[in-house]
């Protein structure tokens, strides 16, 4: 004959509280079956004294004693039924808490047990039709967290208003508060997720190109040396045994530079390299979360993660090549009488290099002096002689005739040229953008970087003195070369191929602009224009 074992099957040897084989069964007065641990367990944790399944309230907590038949008869099972042939659960992987010896892996957990179970002990939940209203979600450790600690109720909503997870008994305490489902309130994160993912990219990505442009700026600076280097040797190999010296002097300044712009670069790209790094990592960390189907997880982490590390703007950061105009110039001047030739000849290759700089300058009538007339395309200036009515604008120049050009440059390079012949006096260069246009003096440290012609004198107005141009014949065009980031601003007499004066050192900050002043009719020469001529290079 059958065991009564055989005859039954495995839903009548486990518990509904537990879901394992009975331990100590005990009969409550409404014929259900628990084990005396669970159901004394549940007892005390709630108010009402009722059975589980059947929800039949008890006016006094029965007294009971353990079913001997039914205990029997579960110990016979539990020993003659292998309840699992499934793999045990892995340290890192959440176990099913019903089991008792080899713990299983968790296959979902109960929001309303607060228990995970594995695929035996889960199969009550999808059979039984009360505990298939149980809210269950892919197994998680630490279940409580995801319990109202006031309510004993799952975390199933969330407040807008207050930011916070909630069950259904909380919403009496958030009223007009906006309420929606986690599901709903985790969709939309995981959309604001996406977008500033999406925005991290984009910040990975101009900086992979800002690095591109970094490298392609040392490399450009790299040829501009070499190239130096080449001309200088050119030059030396010529020159008698007194100025080898002087030949390794610039070829070592050179060499300094462009190690320093590589320096730059290297510090610059490391940086650069960095955020990158960085923002790879938040990007993997916001591409996680998103996935995630924790809905607890992702709220509260959500904050920290959704912000993008902070950055630098790098929109207006450059490594400059290094400007090696006048280097070779600056060492063979002090032999002046025995490289004259030589000097020539670089002067003229430092001219057509600096000319390859060549931009397009226009007059600005809003700056203008009102008895200056300036021409209708914006090349040619001369001194008037009535005041024409002009608004008198705080750009404007209304003590000195003198105007601005109206291009403007903060970076790089430029370069210019200016027709001064037959003209008595004339002033030409830069100034930066907050200079005084009612009252100044022409020097570096009040903003202008200037050369001019007066009373017949060519001279540069620095800040302690006029220093004389070695002009020789008649001047008749003026260049004007600015390197920004170097901090120079030099001069140069086109016709003769001559280098007239240069300011070094400074360091610019502001906006600068062309200035000019063909300055006022003393003589009668004086009434030919300046005229802003095309650069004609000829390399």
């Amino acid at each position: 004959m059958a065991s009564a074992s055989s005859l039954l099957s495995e839903e009548n040897f486990l518990c509904s509280i537990c879901l394992d084989v009975f331990t100590d069964p005990i009969t409550t007065p409404c014929g259900h079956n628990y084990c005396k641990t669970c159901i004394t367990h549940y007892w005390d944790t709630n108010d009402v004294c009722q059975c589980p399944l059947c929800q039949k309230k008890f006016i006094k907590r029965p007294e009971f004693s353990v079913n001997k038949v039914l205990s029997e008869m579960a110990d016979h099972f539990r020993k003659t039924n292998s309840i699992t042939n499934q793999e045990p659960a892995k340290p890192d992987e959440v176990s099913c808490d019903v089991c008792t010896q080899n713990k299983l892996k968790a296959l979902k957990s109960c929001l309303v047990c607060l228990i995970s179970y594995c695929d035996t002990h889960l199969e009550p939940h999808q059979r039984l039709a009360t505990l298939k209203q149980h809210k269950l979600i892919n197994p998680v450790k630490n279940l409580e967290d995801f319990m109202c600690q006031k309510h004993a109720r799952p975390l199933e909503l969330f407040c807008r208003t207050d930011h916070m997870c909630v069950c259904q008994f909380c919403v009496s305490e958030h009223k007009l508060h906006l309420i929606v489902s986690l599901k709903e309130e985790c969709e939309g994160k995981k959309a604001e997720l996406g977008k500033t993912e999406s925005e991290v990219q984009q910040m990975i990505q101009e900086r992979q190109v800002k690095i591109e442009e970094v490298k392609h700026s040392v490399e450009l600076s790299k040829k501009d040396a070499d190239r130096e280097k080449e001309d200088s040797i050119q030059v030396f190999t010529a020159l008698i045994s007194c100025i080898e010296r002087s030949q390794g002097e610039v070829i070592n300044v050179i060499q300094e530079k462009q190690k320093t712009t590589e320096k730059q670069a290297e510090s610059v790209i490391n940086e650069l390299e960095q955020e990158i790094t960085e923002l790879k990592k938040r990007s993997s960390e916001l591409k996680q979360l998103s996935l995630t189907e924790d809905h607890l997880y992702l709220l509260r982490n959500f904050t920290s993660i959704n912000i993008p590390p902070a950055t630098k703007d790098w929109t207006k950061v450059k490594v400059h090549q290094s400007s090696y105009v006048g280097t070779v110039r600056t060492a063979v001047a002090q032999l002046e009488k025995t490289l004259s030739k030589e000097m020539k000849k670089l002067y003229d290759a430092e001219l057509r290099k600096v000319q390859q700089c060549a931009v397009d300058v226009t007059l600005d009538p809003d700056t203008a002096h009102p008895k200056l007339i300036l021409s209708s395309d914006g090349k040619q200036v001369y001194y008037g002689v009535a005041n024409k009515n002009l608004p008198d604008n705080t750009e404007r120049f209304s003590k000195y005739a003198c105007v601005l050009g109206k291009q403007n440059f903060s970076s790089g390079r430029f370069y210019y040229e200016v027709w001064v012949k037959g003209k008595a006096e004339w002033i030409l260069g830069v100034a930066r953008e907050s200079i005084k246009r009612k009252e100044f003096r022409l020097s570096p440290a009040n903003g202008f970087w200037t050369i001019w012609l007066m009373k017949g004198n060519h001279e540069a107005n620095t800040d302690s003195s006029y220093v004389p141009l070695p002009v020789g014949e008649e001047l008749q065009k003026v260049g004007v070369f600015v390197d920004y980031e170097e901090g120079l601003v030099s001069f140069y007499d086109v016709e003769a191929r001559v280098h007239l004066y240069s300011y070094t050192g400074f360091t610019f900050t502001e906006n600068l602009y062309p200035f000019f002043s063909p300055s006022g009719p003393n003589k009668s020469t004086n009434s030919v224009p300046m005229i802003i001529s095309p650069v004609n290079n000829t390399e």
